[in-house]
């Protein structure tokens, strides 16, 4: 954990970057007791049922989804989810590891799967779906299986801009127009957005050689941004009511919230976007470790494959699904899309020194550095 918190000065922006590191691990200090609250009062209940826990970024749309159609299906089971950021999970796993609390890791880049791996956060377990999903996403020695791909889009506030007028590719967000208009969900918590960056500075390594254009690069972005939003939820709020008319994030939160009558239009960016292979895995010491098995074989099934893509528009990770039965939808995406090359296990390795350095001295420059331009 303390490879991903900023090392503190006293002067300039540094003082910005304590700021921000203060309000993640006070964010994050919330969730931990929110899950020890959780299980405190499962316990509580006369419930007879196998309580099974998951830590999760997937949102509460998802999960009630999935929890209603698992427990139909298995009443055996009592499922309890916590919601949280992507990294922050990693961070509540690693802190406790000596007595894991969790039974399943549920989502998130496998790059965040594979430092998980490094810290034996994960056991193995080879799902009953294992066959039907690619290559790319699964995890050495079967310790993590995708679920489902995710890709990063350009999002925009569809009331306030036409879709010709919105940015159409990465490069189109630094343009001066969009100053003070761009949210970004916080980084450092998220594996979408660490994925965006490290797609940008992998771009800055490949036609540099190295890291320098690309924090450039995310120095532009951070002078165009308006705030770092601390969750999801927020980021959505904000682009609903104007706050800002971008915001670069996932794809399946965007069509959720429109579905909901969020007035959101969405771009794939022209030159690629990163597409996450989302993970899920068994925790290492789980306390219930056969119904977590269940619970993953359960995720990765035909129908909870098609439960999402339907009902809270999910990409299925699975190739045998028959296209009859996807929503529309999907197809468009396949069609649209343009998937950029990315070196996952470079972001995986260098990732934490990039978003330490991005934290550290990239973080709340943009507005100085474009005004020393001028």
């Amino acid at each position: 954990m303390a490879n991903d918190l900023p090392l503190f000065r006293t002067q300039g922006h540094s003082l910005i970057a304590t700021r921000n590191a203060c309000q993640r691990v006070a964010s994050t200090a919330a969730l931990w007791m929110a899950a020890a609250l959780v299980v405190l009062l499962a316990g509580c209940r006369g419930d007879s049922r196998e309580r099974l826990l998951v830590y999760t970024p997937h949102g509460r749309d998802q999960l009630e989804l999935l929890e209603r159609a698992f427990e139909a299906k298995n009443p055996d089971i009592d499922l309890r989810w916590l919601d949280m950021g992507s990294q922050e999970i990693l961070d509540r796993l690693r802190f406790e590891r000596q007595s894991p609390q969790a039974d399943v890791w549920f989502g998130g880049p496998s790059t965040i799967f594979d430092r998980g791996i490094r810290d034996s956060l994960l056991a193995p377990y080879r799902p009953a779906w294992a066959s039907a999903v690619g290559d790319d996403g699964i995890g050495p020695r079967d310790l993590y299986y995708p679920a489902y791909r995710t890709p990063a889009v350009i999002a925009y506030n569809a009331a306030a801009l036409a879709p010709e007028e919105a940015p159409q590719d990465w490069d189109d967000v630094l343009e001066a127009r969009w100053a003070g208009k761009v949210l970004i969900r916080d980084p450092m918590a998220s594996g979408t957005m660490r994925a965006i960056w490290g797609l940008i500075i992998q771009r800055s390594i490949t036609t540099t050689g190295d890291t320098t254009a690309g924090m450039a690069w995310l120095r532009r972005l951070d002078a165009n941004t308006k705030t770092y939003t601390l969750n999801p939820a927020i980021l959505v709020e904000k682009l609903t009511r104007q706050e800002g008319l971008v915001t670069l994030w996932d794809l399946q939160d965007i069509l959720i919230s429109r579905s909901k009558g969020a007035p959101f239009g969405y771009v794939f960016p022209k030159s690629g976007t990163v597409v996450i292979e989302d993970a899920i895995g068994l925790v290492r010491g789980a306390r219930h470790p056969n119904a977590a098995k269940r619970f993953i074989d359960f995720v990765g099934s035909k129908e909870a494959q098609l439960l999402t893509a339907r009902g809270v528009f999910r990409v299925p990770a699975r190739h045998d699904l028959p296209l009859d039965s996807m929503p529309d939808w999907v197809s468009e995406v396949e069609r649209d899309m343009v998937v950029a090359t990315v070196d996952w296990d470079m972001l995986a390795h260098d990732g934490p020194a990039w978003m330490s350095h991005w934290d550290q001295h990239v973080r709340g420059t943009g507005k100085s550095a474009a005004k020393d331009v001028r």
